[in-house]
């Protein structure tokens, strides 16, 4: 009996995606009965509340290229990503090239590049399909993937009234999903940094395969 990796999302995957697509063309509603208009849907450049501490890790693996996976609404190049410098965020992290994705508006410059970036996706994706997306991360990155996923409920709804949230789950299990697809890229480093609070973050410790096979014994000491 032969098993094949899906080569795309599942059904529910893509009725998905139509629901996102129509919230940021037409806004959405909030569990506290509220709506967000669409000019501020998908608006903010998540990983920016972590841009110091990326920065040095940037540095640390000269990361020169990124894709921004699940980008919303963030522009890389425009001003005052770091208030202090004034300096976009392709400047504050010296980079060459900062390619975008994000489906739900119609943006897909995907490409392998240094890193990596997703955040505020994963819990968004269906069940089914995490692990399609996570090997399609892995894919795109040379040297780091850093991914930061949400272990709470959303204040957004879909259209159909479920919470944005669809897959909410406890950080191991998102770390087992990690652990079980990074041996298929061995050299990518992989950043997880769970949330289980809006702007609260817990990490792992960065790892990848061939550390791990590099370390004494047999039990992984990340």
């Amino acid at each position: 009996m032969r098993f094949d990796m899906p080569k795309k999302l599942s059904a529910k995957g893509f009725q998905l995606l139509k629901l996102y697509d129509q919230m940021a063309n037409h806004g959405y509603e909030r569990t506290d009965g509220t709506s967000v208009d669409v000019e501020d849907v998908f608006s903010d450049f998540e990983s920016r509340v972590l841009r110091k501490e990326i920065k040095q890790i940037f540095l640390e693996l000269k990361i020169e290229t990124v894709l921004d996976y699940g980008c919303g609404g963030s522009n890389w190049d425009a001003p005052n990503f770091d208030p202090d410098t004034g300096e976009s965020a392709k400047q504050y992290y010296g980079l060459t090239k900062a390619n975008r994705y994000e489906p739900a508006r119609n943006i897909d410059e995907r490409k392998v590049c240094d890193a990596v970036l997703n955040f505020d996706v994963l819990e968004h994706v269906f069940i089914s399909d995490v692990p399609f997306v996570v090997r399609d991360l892995f894919k795109n990155a040379k040297k780091l993937l850093i991914v930061n996923v949400a272990c709470y409920k959303a204040a957004a709804v879909l259209p159909d009234g479920t919470n944005a949230h669809i897959t909410v789950r406890d950080p191991q299990w998102w770390k087992g999903v990690f652990d079980s697809i990074a041996p298929e890229f061995p050299d990518v480093k992989v950043l997880l940094i769970t949330s289980p609070g809006w702007r609260k973050f817990n990490g792992f410790k960065m790892f990848s395969d061939s550390l791990r096979q590099k370390q004494e014994g047999f039990v992984a000491i990340d």
